[in-house]
């Protein structure tokens, strides 16, 4: 067996590569626990396409604005519209996943059943597109964040990432370009109709919304109210008529 030797060395330096990629990822992780992340993977990922393709007019608008100067409307508004289990589940919503695995099974077009959690940690991390090998590390940096940071700091640092435009980044900017306002001056509606266009801001507008957007904008509005608005970040358990994801 001459090879042996040799195929023992190559599964030790894989397995060394493999231990070195975690504790790197880990270690990483924990670092944008505290410190605020100056740019994201799908951020650079916009950026880079504008180059490639020579978009000159392309502007990016991007800064990070701590939790405690973002208005209170915000948060509720992107849970109530995207993920109103976020405060319970760690990570996954299954019974969304579920219901999506059925609608396909049914021959009805397949929805996503990402949490924040999870669209955190692609925004942050990953890069767009479908494909097992970005969703099985969306799964891995979803499990990294949930077991390092506390929910706060997941919903904060989404809001700081999020598109809301074409290079339009995270809530300061969204703020201050459709609504020339700080983000901690931010109504109800105002974060309502942000949370609207997230199932795919390159699609809906937040400053020439269209009818979907205006009907997506007073549901989530009306969803803040039945969860009891801001507090409802603090709860420890679900009401009983808490709503599924509503994914994109």
């Amino acid at each position: 067996m001459p090879h042996l030797p040799l195929f023992r060395r190559l599964l030790r330096y894989a397995g060394i590569a493999v231990l070195s990629w975690v504790a790197l990822s880990w270690f990483v992780v924990l670092v944008l626990r505290f410190v605020p992340p100056w740019t994201s993977a799908v951020i650079m990922e916009r950026r880079l396409d504008a180059l490639i393709h020579g978009e000159k007019d392309f502007q990016l608008q991007h800064h990070w604005v701590p939790w405690s100067r973002i208005s209170p409307w915000a948060p509720i508004a992107m849970v109530a519209g995207e993920d109103q289990k976020f405060p319970f589940h760690h990570g996954f919503d299954f019974g969304s996943i579920e219901n999506a695995i059925d609608a396909a099974d049914d021959g009805k077009r397949l929805r996503g059943a990402s949490t924040i959690s999870q669209q955190t940690a692609k925004n942050l991390f990953l890069w767009n597109g479908r494909s097992f090998v970005r969703k099985g590390l969306e799964a891995y940096f979803t499990v990294l964040l949930e077991l390092t940071w506390p929910k706060q700091r997941i919903l904060e640092v989404y809001m700081n990432v999020a598109q809301f435009g074409d290079g339009i980044y995270g809530v300061g900017a969204a703020s201050n370009t459709f609504f020339h306002g700080l983000p901690a001056q931010l109504s109800l509606a105002q974060a309502a109709r942000l949370a609207a266009v997230l199932p795919s801001p390159d699609r809906f507008h937040v400053d020439r919304p269209s009818g979907y957007v205006l009907e997506r904008a007073r549901w989530i509005e009306q969803q803040v109210r039945q969860l009891g608005g801001p507090a409802y970040l603090q709860s420890r358990q679900p009401p009983r008529d808490v709503r599924p994801a509503r994914r994109r």
